[in-house]
């Protein structure tokens, strides 16, 4: 329902027939070509509009900004699964180690998303099973799931509660071994942490 909206503006938010926008991640956003011809096919009714017309030889509209539709659109019930979905519904917080993605660009850029069930597993790709890490986090469990078989820990029925907490401890050493790894090599080399 949401067309590519065109770099020259004048964007038309496109409400359901109750007034209700149809989205919200994205809005949902019409060009103004598109909301023009729904407004020749008698699709949409102009709520609101801005101050500028366009013209043919024997006709001048004003550009709509706001439509809504004559025929009601049910809303999916379930929203989409996206990376974007993933971060929202864990606030952008690091699921490991707890990195806030919205305190800045930075922190936002080093998420990504972890699967907690190995590949092959039937539910691995089941959006529950997925949470966000930041990327530190993501790789240092690279090896996770070589270290879980041979510790014989379980998967099956464990909730994504669970799996987390089963592997938290497992990222926290290895993000240690790194950061002794490299506290050693800056003490080796003489150089100094500057505070």
């Amino acid at each position: 329902m949401n067309a590519h909206v065109s770099q020259g503006g004048w964007p038309v938010l496109v409400l359901n027939a109750d007034f209700r926008p149809l989205s919200y991640y994205p809005l949902s956003l019409w060009s103004w070509q598109d909301a023009i011809k729904a407004v020749f096919l008698d699709r949409v009714n102009i709520v609101e509009h801005y101050d500028r017309a366009v013209h043919s030889p024997s006709f001048e509209i004003q550009l709509p900004s706001v439509v809504s539709l004559k025929s009601f659109v049910r809303p999916t019930t379930h929203p989409a699964f996206t990376r974007f979905n993933v971060f929202l519904r864990d606030r952008f917080v690091c699921q490991y180690c707890g990195l806030d993605g919205s305190l800045s660009f930075s922190a936002w850029l080093s998420l990504s998303e972890d699967h907690l069930l190995p590949k092959g597993h039937p539910r691995r790709n089941e959006p529950a099973f997925r949470v966000t890490a930041c990327q530190f986090c993501n790789v240092s469990d690279n090896h996770y799931f070589a270290h879980a078989s041979k510790r014989g820990l379980a998967f099956d029925n464990l909730s994504p509660e669970q799996l987390v907490a089963q592997r938290k401890p497992f990222v926290e050493a290895v993000r240690a071994k790194y950061h002794e790894f490299w506290q050693a090599k800056v003490a080796s080399s003489g150089l100094q942490s500057r505070k």
